[in-house]
């Protein structure tokens, strides 16, 4: 990454999702429209060379979003079969039911964030749920800086940090970008007046995480789950087992497929239901995607607009490892 002369920060495309949006936006013709394709990104990847070829498919515009999550996953599956049709194995995943479960149990904005955040990096779990938990608010010793930032936009509050650190001459602290130090600081101060959450709410989001298997019976523990502890999140859960009948009607044997309500891709725009294909040799991925219903508006749409994709890593498809 590089940042030029009035602090913008550029660099070499890591992926194809966004630029994809980019030119379906700029197209002026919001309608349902489908892309492809293929080219070099840009990404650091231990062993494996930083510059390989990506194709995928994009799908922008579909209200019927459990049929069109069906049809991605089926299409990724019907390529990789022009390569083997025998060896790679399907990881499920739903952000929408996590972000839904969130939501029902009040947490305060800063922990759902936290937890969205840890949720992604695949590093939530019983163990990180105690010690978030157990975390105890202290006074900062910026408490200051933080009273004054509570309330403000957050976009001018992570300006003025991040001016205030350039002034001093600071790029980075303890590997930290300054944009990163800044969005420590909007953090801190939103928790200046905010708890902990409670027991209850871990045991639920513990017996969450812990769910897992095929499609249909993962439907029955959300459910048992949902009424046992008064979620009200029955639309998602619906929406979950219209989504596995869609998989099954494109040919897809659900016995085949593991989801794991702890499973999540890390890359925030994601907002419903994510996916990973992989090698059953050595557990690379291979095919990746999910539903980012958000990313449009915030690249610029007026609304929100449904879509759905994924990527293929071609290098990962001709011969393994590198």
């Amino acid at each position: 990454m590089t940042t030029d002369n009035e602090g913008r920060e550029w660099a070499l495309r890591p992926e194809f999702t966004i630029p994809v949006a980019r030119a379906y936006l700029a197209s002026g013709s919001l309608k349902e429209a489908g892309y492809s394709y293929y080219g070099p990104v840009f990404r650091a990847r231990s062993g494996e060379p930083s510059e390989f070829i990506q194709a995928g498919i994009e799908s922008f515009g579909r209200a019927d979003a459990e049929a069109a999550d069906a049809e991605i996953l089926a299409r990724a599956l019907e390529a990789l079969r022009e390569v083997d049709a025998t060896k790679y194995e399907i990881r499920l995943g739903d952000m929408g039911l996590f972000t839904a479960l969130l939501e029902t149990l009040g947490l305060p904005a800063v922990w759902q964030r936290r937890l969205r955040r840890a949720f992604a990096k695949g590093a939530l779990d019983a163990s990180s749920l105690a010690s978030f938990a157990n975390e105890e608010i202290e006074p900062s010793e910026h408490a200051g800086l933080l009273k004054a930032m509570q309330g403000q936009d957050p976009r001018a509050a992570r300006g003025f940090v991040e001016d205030l650190l350039k002034i001093a001459g600071i790029s980075s602290v303890g590997g930290r970008s300054a944009g990163e130090i800044a969005e420590r600081f909007l953090s801190q101060a939103s928790r200046e007046d905010e708890g902990t959450f409670s027991d209850e709410s871990r045991s639920v989001l513990q017996r969450f995480l812990a769910i897992e298997g095929d499609p249909d019976s993962v439907a029955d523990s959300l459910r048992a789950l949902s009424d046992e502890a008064e979620l009200h999140i029955d639309p998602v859960i619906d929406a979950f087992e219209t989504r596995a009948g869609f998989y099954a009607a494109r040919g897809i044997d659900l016995n085949d497929v593991f989801f794991s309500a702890r499973f999540g891709r890390n890359l925030d725009y994601y907002t419903g239901a994510v996916f990973e294909i992989r090698r059953k040799t050595d557990q690379r991925i291979v095919v990746g995607g999910g539903r980012y219903d958000r990313l449009l508006k915030l690249l610029g749409a007026s609304d929100a607009i449904p879509a759905v994709g994924c990527a293929v890593f071609i290098d990962r498809l001709q011969g393994g490892a590198a």
